[in-house]
């Protein structure tokens, strides 16, 4: 006796709607990114370390708003407020950078990502916008209380607010430096490991111990060496290309000589080489 398939209409249609593309599936990965970062739709034991770190910052930041206040003298400028709080952004990065990229490679969903029309290269910008913004917000937004600070306690009026500005802007540059070099490096690292433990231990010791070596450089009786000491250590280099665009010492005291060029050259390179290593990552990944 034959059976006879029946199929039974249950309502299923084609989707007819706006097809937005992939630059909607980009914006849509970075929004989901930063949120990431930050432990929005997730549990609390996943906002406490990133909403730690910023605390830490945003009191730091308080602090020397009020002291500045009071007594009309600054902590630290703008500029060198990134180089203060280096050591704190080391190891957001080394934890925020995992929840990006590794938990993906661990729960194996980057073969559904890359079954739509989304690339590699898209992936990838999106996961690097989104952590280079999530450290600039870390920078500036104390930054920018230290600015409201000062803006309304300053005795010269309109031209000292303006003044206070143009001080801010360089110091927002600079945290973009920051950003971007700490995005690439952990961004990379991160990728290569789906354990997450494993990537931030992997971040801290390349940030933190590369620090010696500048140590060491810094300690040899060549002037040569000592300039250059800074090219060993991307807290360092950041340093350098701060102190070479702006003409002033940063915290880190790099002491760069007349081998500006060469840091800027290097921190060009090294951010470049961290987005390609990462693309070619995840091409490999989506040919699998």
């Amino acid at each position: 006796m034959s059976e006879t398939g029946v199929i039974h209409d249950i309502g299923y249609q084609r989707y007819s709607g706006p097809r937005l593309g992939r630059v909607a599936m980009q914006r849509a990965l970075f929004v989901h990114g930063l949120r990431a970062v930050f432990g929005f739709g997730r549990s609390a034991k996943a906002k406490t370390f990133p909403w730690l770190v910023a605390g830490i910052m945003l009191l730091v930041a308080v602090i020397a708003a009020a002291v500045r206040s009071i007594t009309g003298e600054m902590f630290f400028s703008y500029v060198q407020y990134a180089d203060q709080m280096s050591l704190l952004v080391i190891f957001f990065a080394a934890i925020v950078a995992p929840q990006l990229v590794s938990r993906d490679l661990r729960a194996g969903v980057l073969p559904l990502y890359f079954s739509r029309p989304l690339r590699a290269a898209d992936y990838v910008i999106a996961k690097f916008a989104a952590m280079t913004a999530a450290i600039w917000l870390l920078l500036g937004v104390p930054q920018f209380i230290m600015f409201l600070g000062a803006a309304f306690t300053t005795r010269t009026g309109v031209s000292g607010v303006f003044d206070e500005l143009w001080d801010l802007l360089p110091g927002w540059a600079y945290n973009l430096l920051w950003a971007v070099m700490f995005a690439g490096l952990s961004l990379l690292i991160a990728s290569l490991t789906g354990k997450q433990a494993f990537a931030a231990g992997g971040i801290v010791a390349v940030f933190m111990m590369t620090v010696p070596v500048v140590g060491v450089l810094a300690s040899l009786p060549s002037t040569t060496a000592n300039s250059l000491s800074g090219l060993a250590s991307p807290a360092f280099l950041i340093g350098g290309v701060g102190e070479w665009l702006t003409g002033r010492e940063s915290q880190l005291d790099v002491g760069v000589g007349r081998f500006g060029p060469i840091y800027g050259i290097e921190a060009a390179c090294l951010v470049a080489a961290c987005f390609l290593l990462l693309l070619a990552r995840y091409r490999k990944v989506a040919s699998l």
